[in-house]
């Protein structure tokens, strides 16, 4: 689900919408980006927790940013970065 909606993200199509919140472009590409490669790492069982590290900085710099902005309903964004957290602590 998150790869399908990272990969989304990255399109054209969603620039417009980015657009609205006055933040450089670079910002959607550098959060977008850092999912995907986040969730392809997280495929492989050997490379699983350092994707689901990447996932975590990916999540929490969301979070960040959202609350930074004004946007304070970011619970999705704290579930996401819970479970990666919990895929890289538990895969020890």
């Amino acid at each position: 689900m998150i790869l399908i909606e990272a990969i989304l993200f990255v399109m054209p199509g969603a620039a417009h919408g980015f657009a609205q919140t006055h933040m450089p472009n670079v910002v959607r590409l550098v959060l977008g980006f850092g999912e995907i490669v986040g969730c392809i790492l997280m495929l492989n069982p050997r490379t699983a927790i350092r994707g689901a590290w990447v996932l975590v900085v990916v999540f929490v710099l969301a979070i960040v940013i959202h609350v930074l902005h004004g946007l304070y309903e970011v619970g999705n964004l704290a579930i996401y970065a819970a479970a990666a957290w919990a895929v890289a602590d538990g895969k020890k």
